[in-house]
């Protein structure tokens, strides 16, 4: 079927998927892609040797540890519609991949675990959606095993993230006797088949019936049956009435019941959210709102991911298309750079699997083969308009280490590696002045991205390392104003601080307290210290 470019961009849905650990996310993106026709058989973020491993977890890692350490983009059909799913890792040693990413999506599905509700994690998370003010859609996950009472739940989203809820379905059954669930739309009951034994790996049977079907009671327990009914009642008494503006506007979350990894309620989710949530919204940037529709190509990269292709080496820049339209070998300005580039073969997403496309549109996200032209925030514009997108936020590390190779033959590969891996800015590199460059400190924001980093350096570049912790816990950049030839050598620092270099030779502070700060700034007049983005460097040509 052809589309126009305005038809293009209205049926794109780009979305990230959120949740705490655990809670069944990378599951819950296998089955939309299944379901999307995508794959023909979903994987297992905890595979047997037999199974197959979740698409989304594509680095060794990822398969080894069952659990996602990198946001990963698949783009597919379904319905009309054409879906871009980002998949983020929930674990809080790498949020600040999610947090990125988050700011690439235009909506998020927030899972919650039924035993569990409302988890320390997806507070977090829910909080920086809230800050970007993007629709939440709130899936709770794994109703087919024991789970807290759907109403604790729905009151639980109120007073833990203070937001209102609607429910779009209802379960019936939650202490491990799961049955289906109650349409309210439609008033209709899908019941779910158990008998299925393969794991969720293909698409689910469910029967469908009317609630006022006098054969309904005979399919279900009959205790089941009666709380159903009363619970339908309560609903329509109490709950909150779906209104979408509310929903768009992020003052509302509709609510699904499901169970992932069976593919219950998975299809009926989707089709929902498909129908409910926004297209491809506005930006906003230094010269005001950038819209969809408007024809100019302009767009940001979000993500830089080395070696997704271990044969080649290669490094791919994430770009959300913010407005306009791609085409094939298009010149944009690079406006960090101040220059015009070429952008050649950008690539489409399952994974680590890619596709050459020729066109793309607003609210798609394309890879770009990354020379060392791109840093994590860099402006894209297709005209000769001049402006650049909000900076992306950082957090600041809170752990750092030495690291050094091991063996001192391989110095080539271990600062091709580290300079490489910090450049998607889950590590953040640090030299010592005056040091060579045997020995780098590193910082992030969490413990186990260390353990990735090692992993990385010896899986992808060969090089075995000497990680040494250190005890420092915050990152400042050093500037004065009152003093324009200001140099850092002059710094008064206490025994417990060290002066240290980004990768843009500006002068950073290791602290070890928030004490250790205080004295500094009364120890250096006209101090003053920041904590900034990575790459907030000067942008050319604006």
């Amino acid at each position: 079927m052809s589309y126009s470019t305005s038809e293009q961009i209205q049926r794109r849905r780009t979305f990230a998927i959120i949740s705490h650990p655990d809670a069944g996310k990378t599951t819950m993106t296998e089955k939309l892609l299944l379901y999307g026709g995508a794959i023909h058989m979903a994987g297992s973020v905890k595979a047997r040797k037999a199974t197959k491993h979740a698409t989304s977890d594509w680095m060794e890692i990822e398969k080894q540890r069952g659990i996602s350490v990198t946001s990963s983009v698949m783009q597919f059909d379904y319905d009309g519609f054409c879906i871009n799913i980002l998949d983020t890792p929930g674990h809080q040693d790498f949020s600040e991949d999610t947090y990125r990413t988050l700011c690439a999506a235009d909506a998020a599905v927030m899972l919650l675990d039924g035993a569990k509700g409302v988890e320390a994690q997806t507070i977090k998370l829910f909080t920086v959606c809230r800050k970007r003010g993007i629709p939440i859609f709130t899936f709770i996950n794994k109703m087919d095993r024991a789970a807290k009472n759907p109403f604790d739940l729905i009151d639980e989203l109120e007073k833990v993230l203070g937001i209102r809820s609607t429910p779009i379905n209802w379960p019936i059954g939650t202490d491990g006797d799961f049955e289906g669930v109650y349409q309210r739309e439609t008033n209709e009951v899908l019941l779910f088949d158990s008998s299925n034994q393969d794991h969720g790996a293909s698409m689910v049977r469910n029967s469908t019936t009317g609630i006022d079907d006098p054969a309904l009671k005979s399919m279900m327990t009959a205790d089941h049956y009666e709380t159903l009914c009363n619970d339908i009642e309560l609903l329509d008494m109490a709950g909150d009435e779906f209104d979408l503006e509310k929903v768009l506007a992020g003052q509302l979350t509709p609510v699904f019941f499901g169970s992932a990894i069976t593919n219950f309620g998975v299809e009926p989710f989707l089709k929902k959210f498909l129908e409910i949530s926004p297209a491809p919204q506005p930006y906003h940037t230094s010269a005001g709102m950038v819209e969809p529709l408007d024809n100019d190509f302009t767009g940001f990269v979000f993500k830089i991911q080395a070696n997704m292709d271990p044969n080649h080496r290669d490094r791919m820049a994430f770009v959300r298309i913010c407005s306009g339209k791609y085409e094939k070998n298009m010149n944009v300005t690079h406006m960090r750079l101040g220059k015009k580039i070429m952008l050649a073969q950008p690539q489409q997403f399952m994974a680590q699997d890619r596709n050459i496309v020729e066109d793309a549109y607003a609210g798609d996200i394309i890879g770009i083969f990354d020379p060392g032209h791109f840093r994590i925030g860099d402006t894209l514009i297709g005209s000769n308009k001049k402006f650049l997108f909000d900076p992306i936020p950082v957090f600041p590390p809170e752990n750092f280490a030495k690291v050094q190779p091991k063996d001192s033959m391989k110095r080539k590969q271990f600062l091709k590696g580290i300079e490489q891996l910090s450049e998607e800015g889950a590590v953040q590199l640090y030299k010592q002045p005056g040091i060579g460059t045997e020995t780098y400190i590193m910082g992030v924001v969490g413990i186990l991205q260390f353990e990735v980093l090692e992993h990385r350096l010896k899986a992808e570049y060969g090089v075995d390392i000497i990680r040494t912790p250190l005890s420092y816990r915050v990152a400042r950049w050093v500037k004065s104003e009152a003093k324009p030839d200001f140099d850092y050598n002059d710094l008064t620092l206490t025994s417990t601080s060290m002066l240290v270099l980004d990768r843009d030779e500006e002068p950073v502070v290791l602290f070890e307290s928030e004490w250790a700060i205080d004295w500094a700034i009364d120890h250096n007049k006209s101090l003053e210290l920041r904590f900034e983005t990575i790459h907030e460097a000067t942008q050319k040509g604006i």
